[in-house]
C-alpha cells in the first residue's frame, strides 16, 4: 500500500506528466492507495469552484481511507520533529511530519514531489515510492 501526499495529487488533477504522476497513474491500477484526513483536507482547499471541489471529493472518496493523526501518531510526530531539528533540518511544515509519521508507523511508503520529505527518508527510515 502507498501513499500519495497532496504535492502528487495536485500535480495529477492539474494534468502535470514528471515521474510522481505516472507512479501514481500505476499505483492506482496495481496497488492499493491510501488517503486520510491530512490529504484530504490539504487537497480538497485547493479547488476554488464547487465543481473541481466535487470532481476531487469523488476521486478522494475511490480511494481507502485511513485517520492519520491520533494520540500515538501526535506523541511520535513530536518525536520525529525533534530528531529532525537536532539533525539540523528545519521542518517547514508540521503537516508532512505527520503524513510521514503515519507513513512510517503503518508501514506504508510515501509517493510524494516534495523535497521537505527527504531528510525524513535519510533519517526517520521512511519508505518513499521511487521510479
Amino acid at each position: 500500500m502507498i501513499v500519495a501526499d497532496t504535492s502528487v495529487w495536485i500535480d495529477y488533477v492539474r494534468g502535470v506528466r514528471g515521474p510522481h504522476t505516472d507512479l501514481l497513474d500505476d499505483a492506482l491500477l496495481h496497488d492499493r492507495v491510501v488517503t486520510g484526513d491530512l490529504i484530504l483536507a490539504e487537497f480538497l482547499q485547493g479547488f476554488r469552484n464547487e465543481k473541481d471541489f466535487q470532481k476531487g471529493r469523488q476521486l478522494m472518496e475511490c480511494l481507502e481511507y485511513r485517520d492519520f493523526v491520533g494520540k500515538e501518531i501526535a506523541l511520535q510526530a513530536a518525536q520525529n520533529f525533534r530528531i529532525l531539528r537536532k539533525n539540523g533540518i528545519t521542518v517547514r511544515k508540521t503537516i508532512d511530519v505527520l503524513i510521514a509519521t503515519f507513513c512510517i508507523e503503518n508501514g506504508f511508503e510515501l509517493l510524494h514531489n516534495d523535497h521537505d520529505f527527504d531528510p525524513m527518508e535519510e533519517i526517520l527510515g521512511l519508505r518513499v515510492r521511487k521510479a
